[in-house]
C-alpha cells in the first residue's frame, strides 16, 4: 500500500465520500475507505476517529474556533448578529470555500442517513452554545445571546443550503450576506 504518499487525510476523506455516496454511509467500512485510498485501517484512525468524522471532523472544530475568534474581534458598536454573521464569513473565507466540491455531497449523505442528521443537530447544538458563550462574553445576556445565535446559526444554514446547489457560483461569504439582508428584510429592519 502507498502509505507514503502525501495528503492521507484528504484521500481517505474523498475515499470516503466516494463510497458513502456509490454504497452508502451504513454499508461502508473503514477498511473499504482505506483500500480505496490506498492506505491501512491503521492510518485513517491516525486521521479520524471513526468513519463519522470524515463529515463532521476538523473542519466543524476549526469552524467555532474561527467564529469565536471574530466575535472577540469585533468592535463594541457592531451588532451582536453581524458578529455572528462576520465569523462565519471568515470561516467561509478561510475553510469551507476550499471544500465546496465535497459540501454538496456531504449534505446528500447526512441526508439520506438519519444516524448522521442526528450528529449533525448535535454539532448545530454546539455550535450554538460556543457563540452564545461568546456573545455573553461580549456583554449580551444569556437569553438574547442563545437567540442570537440560534438566528446566526439559522442564517448559516440558510446561506449553505443555497451554497451546495449545482447552479449556485457565488461564494459562501456573500450568500450569508444575502440570507441577513433577507432576515432584516422580513423583520423590517433596514439597517445593521
Amino acid at each position: 500500500m502507498a502509505r507514503w504518499q502525501p495528503n492521507a487525510a484528504g484521500r481517505l476523506h474523498d475515499a470516503a465520500i466516494e463510497l458513502f455516496v456509490e454504497r452508502g454511509f451504513d454499508r461502508t467500512s473503514v477498511a473499504e475507505i482505506a483500500e480505496r485510498a490506498g492506505l491501512t485501517e491503521r492510518t485513517f484512525f491516525n486521521h479520524f476517529a471513526n468513519k463519522r468524522d470524515v463529515l463532521f471532523g476538523k473542519p466543524a472544530e476549526l469552524q467555532e474556533q474561527i467564529v469565536v475568534r471574530e466575535i472577540a474581534a469585533c468592535a463594541d458598536d457592531v451588532p451582536a448578529l453581524d458578529m455572528v454573521v462576520r465569523g462565519f464569513q471568515a470561516t467561509a473565507g478561510e475553510v469551507l470555500e476550499a471544500l465546496r466540491s465535497p459540501a454538496a455531497l456531504r449534505r446528500q449523505i447526512i441526508d439520506s442517513t438519519p444516524e448522521l442528521q442526528e450528529r449533525e443537530e448535535g454539532k448545530l447544538a454546539a455550535l450554538t452554545s460556543v457563540i452564545a458563550s461568546a456573545l455573553q462574553a461580549r456583554g449580551l445576556d444569556a437569553g438574547s445571546a442563545l437567540l442570537t445565535a440560534r438566528v446566526g446559526v439559522l442564517i448559516k444554514q440558510t446561506a449553505e443550503q443555497s451554497w451546495v446547489q449545482p447552479t449556485e457560483r457565488r461564494p459562501l461569504r456573500e450568500l450569508l450576506s444575502e440570507a441577513l439582508a433577507s432576515l432584516r428584510l422580513i423583520t423590517g429592519q433596514t439597517g445593521p
